[in-house]
């Protein structure tokens, strides 16, 4: 295992899709799948145990879907990326996704090699979408609405600090090493920050941070 390569976690319950995300995956050096889950049941401890780089969820699965298993990890305070991985393009479950706190939303009849490239990309801080959708998310994400309890003044200098570098799309790894601290220094920080603001995602955070860099220009 590269101890440089991103963690990712699978959750989907079709047996064949995770083996065959696994399998791709596997043949990249920088990506590493350290936990599948079947369910968003089982998903949701395990997520919050690893707190992984990237989570990739479904989000038509049976029980629990992929929204309310998305829902629940943003409210267990897991950080990790993640990114819908579904059939459906339809405008509501896009809007909701990231509403909800999803970091990108791609379709699963991309060609392997166009996934890999949107999973590199979300690894490393970037809203990622499947061509179709981006119109539909592009405008969900220009109207983030109003936090009435997102105040910078209640952020430490170090979470700002840290606020800052998200809005420019650096991934926690990153912000690691510029801020010479380690990656769970940094987690925790991005915890505390995201319920501070009253903000589901490193995505809508950095949509926030750079609103209000701009009312300030």
């Amino acid at each position: 295992m590269n101890s440089e390569a991103a963690s990712v976690m699978l959750i989907d319950d079709h047996p064949l899709l995770r083996k065959g995300l696994r399998q791709l995956l596997e043949y990249e050096d920088d990506l590493d799948v350290v936990a599948e889950a079947s369910s968003g049941k089982d998903a949701i401890p395990i997520a919050v145990e690893l707190d992984p780089d990237l989570i990739i969820l479904d989000l038509n699965m049976q029980g629990m879907d992929g929204l309310a298993t998305l829902q629940a990890l943003r409210k267990e305070g897991v950080t990790s990326r993640i990114v819908m991985l579904t059939v459906s393009d339809a405008d509501e479950d896009v809007v909701q996704a990231i509403t909800l706190g999803a970091d990108g939303y791609l379709l699963k009849d991309m060609e392997p090699e166009q996934l890999l490239e949107q999973i590199r990309r979300a690894v490393t801080g970037k809203m990622v979408l499947s061509e179709s959708v981006a119109a539909v998310l592009a405008t969900a994400l220009r109207k983030p609405g109003p936090k009435p309890n997102a105040e910078l003044n209640s952020l430490t200098n170090r979470e700002y600090e840290i606020l800052s570098l998200i809005a420019k799309g650096m991934s926690n790894k990153v912000i690691a090493r510029e801020l010479d601290i380690s990656d769970g220094t940094v987690k925790v920080h991005v915890k505390h920050l995201l319920k501070k603001l009253g903000l589901r995602s490193r995505v809508e955070a950095a949509v926030w941070m750079v609103n209000q860099q701009g009312a300030k220009a």
